[in-house]
């Protein structure tokens, strides 16, 4: 079934196709979850409560672009309204604007994807929010700032230290298998 015909079947309240819908998109959207959580638990509360929005707000949807891009809008914005809820982002803090870092591209490739996720995953979570934000869902400062009512210089400076932190653990990762 299409998305196309899937969205018009469950506006219909057909339970089949909201079953087929959420079976559709939801491990990719645990993945996005996990992502902003950092634990499985928050994880499925977060999926739980994004797809409600789904649901809700499907007569909404529509029907230009892609289908997979607006529920992970929604996910995204639920996972931060989550964060915000459970006062994680009590981290962030101010930094000036000149904070370097050297790059990770280097390190990254010694670790498999998910070893790499699992390090993203044990960040702080204000730290863990923004890198998600900007470096995996491909989010601007300027809209981060926007969606997480911060400055678009603490966003840049939060990214700049989880990547410098990142850093830091795949280089302890990477030394641990030398030695």
């Amino acid at each position: 079934m299409t998305d196309e015909q899937l969205v018009k079947q469950c506006l219909e309240n057909n339970r089949n196709a909201q079953q087929e819908l959420f079976e559709k998109y939801s491990r990719k959207m645990m993945s996005l979850c996990i992502r902003y959580a950092g634990n499985e638990d928050d994880a499925k509360d977060i999926l739980q409560e994004g797809f409600i929005k789904v649901f809700i707000h499907l007569k909404d949807y529509s029907g230009n672009g892609n289908l997979s891009g607006w529920i992970k809008s929604i996910m995204v914005n639920t996972a931060l309204n989550f964060l915000k809820k459970s006062v994680y982002l009590t981290e962030m803090v101010q930094m000036e604007e000149g904070y370097a870092v050297s790059g990770i591209a280097q390190s990254e490739s010694r670790l498999g994807e998910q070893e790499l996720m699992k390090l993203i995953r044990s960040l702080p979570d204000g730290f863990r929010t923004i890198f998600n934000l900007f470096a995996i869902e491909g989010y601007t400062h300027k809209e981060i700032a926007h969606m997480m009512g911060i400055s678009e210089n603490t966003s840049k400076t939060q990214y700049l230290r989880a990547r410098a932190r990142l850093q830091k653990m795949i280089n302890a990762k990477s030394e641990k298998v030398i030695a």
